[in-house]
């Protein structure tokens, strides 16, 4: 009898023992589920993590490919939307842009929607609207991820900068042509400037010819050696007064004195550092000094090109 009582105390034992064994397998069991549902949902988050980088850089590849069309861009952009969402086979979408809409092929309006304003300037230009066509289990914003409406809201941010861009290279486009058309313009009134010049200076020079040289030629006649010099500066002069002087040597006679620019006429004209003293009643060494000023302000100071050579070579 012992026996028997001592197989069942025993066996109770044992079982017990079984038992604490079957809830630790259960409990193990459990938490291996659990861990494995965690890893699905990691998976499952990752992939859809995936499919929202892809779509942002699949749209900026747009930018890059339809520089010319806005609206071939954002076709692009709403046929990239469905498979970017958790169900693509239930998705459609459409973008409404100023006046235009642009939509997936199986556009249908339903009540399971997501949407995000399009903004430039701060105000709003179109918006972003995805549509679920078949009702899914509430997540976040309705069957809608978080992640969700942040890929929507920042594809409305890109499509805003986009289209601001867009905007700009159509107006520098614009103003381009503008210019073009300006410069062509400016271009026809500054010949037409020259010709008329050109005309002007020959009636001029005709002008002169007819009533001012034959005065000079007249007047020469009884003038002495030095007065003859004189009147040939004066020749010289009329001639540089009818057809001027061009080039950027010039703009560095500018900045001569009157006085240096009578003496400069002088050295043009080969008179030398004597000549042009009498002349002018002042001592050589005055006239040297006048020189020396000169070919500093000409940037001849320490160039040996004669002063003379130099003058008439800006003519």
């Amino acid at each position: 009898m012992k026996c028997i009582d001592y197989d069942k105390a025993e066996l109770l034992q044992e079982l017990t023992t079984l038992k604490v064994h079957i809830h630790h397998l259960e409990t193990q069991n459990k938490k291996l589920a659990e861990q494995c549902a965690c890893k699905e949902n990691i998976e499952i988050a990752l992939r859809e993590r995936v499919k929202e980088l892809n779509c942002l850089y699949e749209i900026s590849k747009l930018i890059d490919i339809h520089k010319k069309s806005l609206d071939d861009f954002l076709l692009g952009v709403v046929n990239l939307l469905p498979v970017s969402w958790q169900y693509p086979d239930i998705t459609c979408a459409r973008i409404l842009f100023k006046d235009n809409e642009y939509a997936t092929p199986n556009f249908s309006n339903s009540k399971w929607k997501q949407m995000a304003p399009i903004k430039t300037d701060g105000k709003n230009i179109g918006r972003i609207e995805v549509y679920y066509l078949k009702n899914k289990p509430v997540i976040d914003e309705g069957p809608f991820l978080n992640e969700e409406r942040l890929l929507i809201n920042a594809i409305a941010k890109k499509i805003g900068i986009t289209s601001e861009r867009f905007s700009l290279d159509q107006q520098l486009k614009t103003e381009k042509n503008s210019l073009k058309k300006t410069n062509i313009a400016l271009h026809e009134v500054l010949e037409k400037i020259q010709h008329e010049k050109k005309i002007m200076g020959l009636a001029i020079q005709d002008n002169v010819d007819k009533t001012i040289m034959p005065i000079l030629d007249i007047l020469e006649k009884g003038l002495s050696p030095d007065q003859k010099k004189v009147l040939s500066i004066l020749r010289k002069n009329w001639e540089d007064i009818i057809t001027p002087a061009s080039g950027i040597e010039n703009k560095k006679l500018k900045s001569l004195t009157p006085t240096e620019l009578v003496i400069c006429n002088m050295i043009k004209n080969g008179l030398n550092s004597k000549e042009i003293a009498q002349m002018r009643g002042i001592c050589p060494d005055t006239v040297s000094r006048h020189r020396e000023h000169i070919r500093k302000k000409l940037g001849l100071a320490n160039n040996k090109i004669n002063l003379t050579t130099y003058l008439n070579s800006t003519q």
